[in-house]
């Protein structure tokens, strides 16, 4: 309750009036059955019309003040729920966003999509639920048990019978579902990540001629999904038919008593009408709690999962910072010992006693094979992920012992991956700095040789990309990831592989600007291409995990092996091309 606690007192009126109001209109559902008794016991038997209409008038005004006392319990629960799951919704996000890369990973972005959405839907509905029946339903059972037993004790103890063998079917049918729903909602996570995996990555799917492969694996993931629905949903389709099923038998046991008694003169017709109005109040009662606790079930389900995300401890805080104050000034940047393994109990590490000092203002190339560690290393950096060993210093500072906040402010980091929002391009580059100017985005975009691209669209930077940069090639978007990174004005850029879809003359443009204009700032540039980081202060060469060589182009090529093969590798595809 911890969590939703702080939302109920926010809304308390709601919590509050929505049950009041659901109780007044479930004392009117039991008052109603006993005037009508008494219009046709006394009215119509004795064809005292003045009495008739005075007692419709009653229960016509006791109806009205129910519709108004119903609508606005129910219009108090619809807010009172609606405002409480907006708020753990935004609680969850919150904690989404302070989550590392680790935790992400370990949840899945599917699974987390569906606790922030399906998840606390189901919680908002059984709440609803719950203020319009924890107190409306339990009212009108005991309620329509006191007048059954005011009207005919005799009677009124068959439902007492039928009352227990309803409720264990009830709880066995919970009992039953209760695992059902955990299924349910885990299948839900799969179908989520399919889906994102299938929109994000159409490109490829059509590229790959492979819609029918895609459309087929869907197709399994929402069929096992069916299959989990209808296990689980099931169970409460039980629910009406028993219920029905117990109101049935129970009416007919009643009419046979009764009638013996109404023919012998014990019992008159109008009270028979009102016993059974009462007998159906007390099952629909049982019914109505029944459908509670069923979506207490799955509710139960759904908080289990949003508590896993909101109880998680995030591997990277700053909590314990000892240097929080600490505003980097300089971006020097040190390794030590550093190990690191992305699963924990795997015997060979991603990184391995990594040692590098980097100075700054430098300029830093790091190069090495496909999965050698070089996008791991520059990621202990802004503390993206944190070394299993040894330590990272920023400013001679352990980045542990400084807030994330201003660490991650004075490092820019271009990440492999592309990533651009909807919207302009405008709005895309002010991601690095909301109060750039607009001469500011356009020296961004120059260092990073994005203006002339830019200023060919006939609304510049006012134009709108689409989705994740839809509308933009490849090389395109990593230039405005660039400019984007520039506007922040960091202490520590770092670029990763941030012009692969870029040409080796637009290339060598970026990284002269870089060189002339960003001259107090540290810039570690991770490339495939030899060419990319040959004029570098200091050029890193990693391979498995691990630090093989440093030192300048030329004196990489005098005595490191492994950078003189990736380089003659490099030369020898480039060849060709000179010839032709």
């Amino acid at each position: 309750m911890k969590k939703y606690l702080p939302h109920i007192k926010k809304h308390w009126y709601c919590f509050l009036l929505g049950p009041l109001f659901m109780t007044l209109e479930a004392a009117g559902e039991f008052i109603l059955p006993y005037i009508n008794a008494n219009i046709i016991d006394k009215g119509a038997a004795n064809g005292d019309v003045p009495y008739i209409l005075q007692n419709g008038l009653y229960m016509l005004l006791l109806a009205a003040a129910m519709l108004a006392a119903g609508v606005l319990g129910a219009y108090f629960a619809v807010k009172g729920s609606c405002r409480m799951a907006a708020g753990v919704r935004q609680d969850t996000f919150d904690k989404i966003q302070s989550f590392s890369f680790g935790d992400i990973d370990r949840f899945s972005t599917g699974s987390l999509i569906t606790r922030v959405t399906n998840d606390i839907t189901q919680i908002q509905n059984f709440t609803q639920s719950l203020l319009r029946g924890c107190f409306r339903s339990p009212v009108m059972l005991i309620g329509a048990l006191i007048m059954s037993f005011a009207l005919s004790p005799d009677i009124a103890w068959v439902i007492l019978i039928v009352v227990p063998f309803l409720a264990l079917a009830i709880f066995l049918i919970i009992k039953t579902a209760s695992p059902r729903y955990t299924q349910m909602q885990r299948q839900l996570d799969a179908l989520n990540t399919g889906i994102g995996e299938a929109v994000t990555n159409e490109k490829v799917i059509k590229s790959f001629v492979r819609e029918e492969h895609e459309k087929a694996k869907f197709g399994g993931i929402n069929t096992a999904l069916m299959d989990k629905s209808v296990a689980a949903l099931k169970m409460m389709i039980l629910m009406q038919p028993i219920s029905a099923l117990a109101v049935n038998v129970t009416t007919l046991i009643v009419v046979w008593i009764a009638g013996k008694q109404i023919m012998i003169g014990n019992m008159e017709i109008g009270t028979l009408t009102a016993f059974i109005t009462y007998l159906s109040q007390v099952l629909t009662a049982l019914n109505f709690l029944a459908n509670i606790f069923l979506q207490g079930t799955r509710a139960a389900a759904s908080d289990r999962r949003i508590t896993q995300v909101i109880n998680t401890r995030s591997e990277i805080t700053d909590t314990n910072a000892s240097a929080k104050d600490h505003k980097i000034s300089s971006g020097s940047i040190e390794f030590r010992n550093v190990t690191f393994r992305y699963f924990k109990d795997n015997q060979t590490p991603v990184l391995d006693k990594i040692n590098i000092k980097i100075n700054s203002g430098d300029l830093v190339g790091i190069i090495g094979s496909t999965g050698s560690g070089k996008t791991t290393l520059v990621s202990m950096i802004p503390r993206l992920y944190d070394p299993d060993e040894g330590y990272v210093t920023v400013d001679g500072v352990d980045v542990r012992d400084l807030s994330l906040r201003l660490l991650r402010d004075s490092v820019s980091v271009v990440l492999q991956k592309n990533t651009l929002f909807s919207g302009t391009i405008a709005e895309n580059l002010r991601w690095g700095n909301e109060n750039s100017s607009d001469e500011e985005l356009t020296q961004a975009c120059r260092i990073a040789q994005a203006d002339g691209f830019i200023r060919s669209f006939p609304e510049a930077y006012r134009t709108e990309i689409g989705q994740g940069g839809g509308r933009l090639s490849g090389g395109q978007k990593q230039r405005l990831c660039i400019a984007r990174a520039l506007l922040k004005k960091p202490k520590i850029l770092i670029l990763d592989d941030s012009t692969s879809a870029v040409d080796t003359a637009t290339d060598a443009s970026i990284r002269r600007a870089l060189r002339e204009t960003l001259t107090g700032v540290t810039k570690l540039i991770i490339s495939q291409r030899i060419s990319s980081v040959a004029d570098a202060d200091m050029i890193i060469v990693m391979d498995k995990g691990a630090v093989v060589a440093c030192g300048t182009h030329a004196q990489l090529m005098s005595c490191s092996a492994t950078y003189r093969e990736i380089y003659y590798s490099q030369k020898d595809r480039e060849e060709p091309y000179r010839h032709e």
